[in-house]
């Protein structure tokens, strides 16, 4: 006898219970905030913990300011109501409650890392990282494919271990959490906001990938990336540029290019395209600023790309003949699904936006790390974004979209280990001529003293390149001089030329923006074969070092 409930029929929940039961997803900014709330905890306890240890063995002094040693020590001296000495336990712990006092001191001053007490081998985990990504897929890819979360927590740790020991507790434990508060978690919900907005938008119907379609989707990419960011324009046109070429033998140049263009020269004229020039913006640089400096530069840049892209499609199109069998089939009734995700984006840009006007004057301070309420309202207002669009995109969106969270949590992993082993290095390139890279700090500066723009363009620039292009653009707009109405006026051009190179050089390998990254994750997961990581910088050479030459002929002499 047939079991009765195979037959079933399947119910279908109406709007109001479908959308009450997917509001589900709004508790996920809670139980996020849950999580970093704790992590704060273990935190505190931890550097506590280790503040008693040291206090028990008498090293406490030197992690102290000498007012606060004096105050510890004439508490310690005080005299005791019983003649006898008091026991271990007691000693440990009257220690432990005066060392309490000071961690918050200690914490501060840990934050700021002293770059010049470095040496270059502190820069050896940044380096086997780099080249972790860029060999292991080819030399080991079914190791790498599985296990690159522990291969990138092991060259963490071999940073993180040696600067336990030689930084101490308190430093090692601020620094930490400065990358991660100040750093890795906003541009993780960022990131995050921005992948999953995007991902509820379908455009439906089967574009034709033909040159002049790419080339047109490009431009149009171009133009969207100072307006929503590199990231979102990205993230908004990667998969129905994917899909229009899925049929064709050769797509693999489509999505480096796209790379190119829309992920980060396109972003190169307002502080909205790439989060290098938002710092500017944030540092005092006019907002239209870049684009009455930049147009130009940037015109040339995705001119020419899109020139060299449109010959190099055609050639290949004309040579593949007969394609394949389109695997999306034809669909007249073009259109856009979960267009609610238009105005979820709108809401990313002007939070980022309002984020960095905004200046309401509260901080809170964690562990040396001063974290704004901008940036708390910003960050806590996209995780709300981003339940907002899991609840209201409908399902059948995100399936044909093929959207998954592989991608994301590939990127979260890897930039993690990015960010916190570059943090010596940063730390060395902000020392200046103190730090081991004293060489870049003379190779920018002319024989009378001048800043030299064409070596503030191609430092930036190759710098841009290996570390995130934010921290390394406000390197050099110190280096610079830091005043952003003089670097505005009198050296305009410098700072053209370190806006230019940080943007425009971001595309010169994956891991120089974080949109590289997410193109390269979701072009595979959509079985696009791409190139390796010294294979896409065959390709960024081959194309874009004598662009960038032209273009320092032209404007950076």
């Amino acid at each position: 006898m047939a079991n009765p409930q195979q037959h079933a029929p399947t119910t279908r929940l109406n709007a109001l219970p479908n959308l009450i039961f997917a509001s589900r997803w709004l508790q996920l900014p809670l139980y996020l905030g849950l999580i970093l709330a704790q992590a704060v905890y273990v935190f505190h306890f931890w550097i506590e913990l280790a503040h008693l240890i040291e206090a028990a063995f008498g090293s406490h002094r030197r992690h102290r300011p000498a007012d606060a040693a004096r105050a510890a020590r004439r508490a310690l001296a005080r005299p005791m109501a019983s003649p006898t000495r008091p026991p271990a336990r007691a000693r440990l712990l009257r220690g432990g409650l005066a060392l309490l006092l000071l961690t918050t001191g200690s914490a501060a001053r840990a934050a700021d890392l002293d770059g010049a007490s470095l040496s270059m081998l502190w820069g050896l985990p940044f380096a086997g990282m780099l080249l972790s990504i860029a060999l292991l897929p080819l030399l080991m890819p079914k190791i790498w494919h599985h296990h690159f979360g522990k291969i990138t927590a092991g060259w963490m740790t071999l940073l993180l271990v040696p600067f336990l020991l030689t930084q101490g507790a308190g430093t090692t434990g601020a620094v930490l959490v400065h990358v991660m508060l100040a750093e890795y978690i906003p541009f993780i919900i960022l990131l995050a906001a921005l992948f999953t907005v995007a991902g509820g938008i379908y455009v439906r119907g089967n574009l034709h990938g033909s040159p002049a379609l790419n080339t047109g989707l490009m431009a149009i990419g171009a133009v969207l990336a100072s307006i929503m960011g590199t990231t979102g324009a990205s993230m908004l046109l990667i998969r129905p540029l994917i899909r229009a070429n899925d049929n064709r033998k050769h797509s693999v140049h489509v999505v480096v290019f796209f790379i190119f263009i829309v992920s980060n020269i396109g972003g190169s004229l307002t502080p909205l395209g790439d989060p290098p020039l938002f710092l500017g913006f944030l540092k005092g640089v006019e907002f239209f600023w870049t684009a009455q400096h930049l147009w130009a530069q940037t015109l040339f840049m995705v001119a020419a790309l899109l020139a060299i892209f449109y010959a190099l499609d055609s050639y290949l199109y004309r040579k593949e003949g007969v394609t394949r069998a389109d695997p999306t089939p034809d669909d007249d009734s073009f259109g856009i699904e979960g267009g609610v995700n238009f105005l979820l984006l709108g809401a990313v840009v002007a939070l980022v936006l309002i984020s960095g006007t905004w200046k309401p004057g509260i901080a809170f301070d964690i562990a040396g790390t001063e974290v704004g309420l901008p940036q708390l309202v910003r960050d806590g207002m996209l995780l709300v974004v981003i339940g907002l669009a899991l609840a209201l995109t409908p399902r059948r969106v995100h399936e044909a979209n093929q959207f998954s969270w592989a991608p994301m949590a590939e990127v979260a992993k890897l930039f993690v280990g990015i960010f916190v082993t570059m943090v010596p290095v940063l730390a060395m390139l902000k020392a200046g001529e103190a730090g081991a890279f004293a060489a870049v700090t003379r190779a920018v500066t002319g024989t009378d003293g001048q800043p030299l723009p064409w070596a503030y363009f191609w430092f930036t620039g190759a710098l841009s390149s290996f570390l995130d292009n934010a921290p390394t653009y406000l390197v050099f707009f110190n280096l610079a001089g830091g005043d952003a109405q003089v670097l505005m006026t009198t050296l305009a051009p410098t700072l053209a030329a370190i806006s230019a190179g940080a943007v425009f050089m971001g595309a010169n390998t994956y891991i120089g923006n974080a949109p590289n990254f997410m193109v390269k994750a979701i072009a595979e997961d959509r079985g696009v074969r791409m190139p390796s990581f010294f294979g896409y910088m065959a390709w960024s050479c081959a194309i874009l070092l004598p662009l960038f030459v032209l273009v320092t002929l032209f404007w950076f002499r």
